[in-house]
């Protein structure tokens, strides 16, 4: 299946159906498809968009994004989410790397991707606004306003034009996609995201959350990001469901839009849910139709597990994937819970989704490691990606006979479940033992007074290096002393996992999915 049929078959519901739901406004099926298509003709006929051409979308959460993609896909072409938040540099890598000859972007980013577009393959910028398509504007878009875009074509003026043209037949092994990892490494690389990847984990998250009528799909995670991508725009489409849109996160109005439209499923950070535990409003929303949900991105922690079921009568279910897997590759069964690894007190992120296989190997290269051994966790399957864009050099290096090197240490047990430990390079050797950063962090979010954590290690004359913790302190509470917070870790852990050092902030550095920059961390840290 391509990705654009998922869009032409969430029509079965009716053109009267809404499709999606921006804040207070729903937005019908048919209106969706009608401007996605009309889109499409102008992209094809007045653009000259030609089947395998990449088009970039600097976009947040709104309608524009859904729509510009379903037209992207009917020519043929290739989408290349961009972050908002990029500045021009980092702007200008991916549209010269990934070849984009069109760019659709907010009014309030055309002057940074003007300026980005210089020297790359860029011909046209389409300029949209987030006040478009509302019936009324919510308090969170207050301080928006319409700009002028100077050289730029409106997306209105190609989206409502009329005419349409019959859709492109493409491959499903094509690519739909070139996502850009996080770049916590090196220079962000394009993941090539195919159209059996997409449609096979849209379908593996409907089928997981038995979604259908009734069900109205939360982007809580940004459509730009891969989770968003596939999790909530393509299971959204595959299952049938509304996607409900907020522009961009904050926590007290997201709580609002679930109360209000009943969200049922959701899947984002843990950083996320973290937020939402935080705000005073949410003793006073009713969510409790939010039953189906599950996190992903970055590490789980039980003990944020916990607060989330005790405040809302919900489980978070742990999930596992890369932007190289499209999303999920390892999911808990909607209904399960996830087992405790008793060595490292991790949750299990799951078992393999349908179609995916798994192992665990060996880090010295000796073969599969046995139930419960560390090794590198590598998935091959249907959503796995065929290589980065431009790198057959890196390709060939992470793929080798269609398993993906995924870099991430994990264990498997006998029945099956699988536990990340953690990547590889974040190890830390203190006196020749291995400390695994999330097994600290995960006790680190034990105490009341701790918000969010990061661990990394730093250089230590004797010990090579030593666990060093930053904290960021739970707004209300106590303010705790470093003193206070090593003792609390070391009653729980070996005296060479708990921190040696103790350093509290205001924030730590994320990349989308709410993971902890440790490279910047651990340049602070001295290492």
């Amino acid at each position: 299946m391509r990705g654009d049929e998922l869009f032409e078959r969430s029509l079965g519901g009716g053109a009267e159906a809404p499709a999606l739901l921006y804040f207070d406004t729903a937005i019908a099926a048919g209106e969706a498809t009608a401007r996605a298509r009309s889109l499409a003709a102008a992209l094809r006929g007045k653009l000259g968009l030609a089947p395998g051409d990449r088009v970039a979308l600097v976009l947040q959460n709104v309608p524009q994004f859904p729509i510009a993609v379903h037209a992207v896909w009917r020519c043929g072409g290739v989408v290349t989410p961009v972050n908002p938040m990029c500045k021009e540099r980092e702007l200008r890598h991916q549209l010269a790397d990934s070849g984009a000859r069109i760019v659709f972007c907010l009014e309030s980013l055309h002057p940074v991707v003007e300026a980005a577009r210089e020297g790359t393959a860029v011909e046209h910028v389409v300029a949209v606004s987030e006040l478009e398509m509302l019936e009324q504007v919510p308090a969170a878009l207050a301080g928006s306003a319409r700009r002028e875009c100077p050289g730029a074509l409106r997306f209105e003026d190609l989206a409502t034009g009329g005419g349409e043209l019959p859709a492109v037949d493409v491959e499903p092994d094509a690519p739909a996609a070139i996502n850009y990892t996080s770049g916590t490494t090196g220079v962000p690389k394009g993941a090539i995201v195919t159209h059996r990847a997409i449609a096979h984990n849209a379908e593996a998250m409907t089928r997981w959350g038995s979604l259908g009528a009734g069900d109205v799909t939360v982007a809580m995670a940004p459509l730009f990001h891969i989770t968003g991508l596939v999790c909530h725009m393509a299971t959204a489409r595959a299952s049938g469901t509304p996607l409900l849109l907020g522009h961009r996160f904050e926590a007290g109005e997201i709580l609002r839009l679930i109360e209000r439209w009943r969200g049922t499923y959701v899947i984002g950070p843990l950083t996320a849910f973290i937020a939402m535990l935080d705000h005073p409003d949410l003793a006073g929303r009713d969510i409790s139709s939010l039953t189906k949900v599950a996190s992903g991105g970055a590490p789980v922690y039980a003990s944020v597990v916990e607060r989330w079921e005790r405040a809302t009568g919900a489980y978070v279910h742990n999930t596992y994937g890369l932007t190289e897997t499209a999303a999920p590759s390892h999911v808990v069964p909607l209904g399960e819970r996830a087992p405790v690894d008793p060595e490292t007190g991790a949750l299990s992120v799951g078992r393999p989704v349908a179609g995916t296989e798994s192992r665990v190997a060996r880090t010295d290269g000796e073969g599969d490691a046995a139930p419960g051994e560390e090794g590198e966790i590598r998935t091959r399957g249907p959503a796995v990606t065929p290589g980065y864009w431009g790198r057959p050099e890196e390709s060939a290096a992470a793929l080798e006979d269609g398993w993906l090197h995924t870099g991430d240490i994990g264990k498997r047990d006998a029945d099956g479940w699988f536990f990340l430990v953690d990547r590889l390079k974040d190890m830390i050797i203190a006196s020749g033992y291995k400390v695994w950063p999330r097994e600290v962090e995960d006790v680190l979010f034990e105490h009341p007074a701790v918000a969010e954590a990061a661990v990394v290690g730093a250089p230590d004359e004797y010990r090579g290096e030593s666990p060093v913790a930053y904290v960021v302190p739970r707004e209300g509470a106590a303010a705790p002393g470093e003193e206070e917070i090593v003792a609390h870790c070391r009653e729980r852990l070996a005296v060479y996992k708990a921190p040696h050092r103790v350093v509290f902030v205001e924030e730590i550095p994320k990349t989308l999915t709410g993971k902890a920059l440790r490279r910047e961390l651990r340049a602070r840290a001295g290492r």
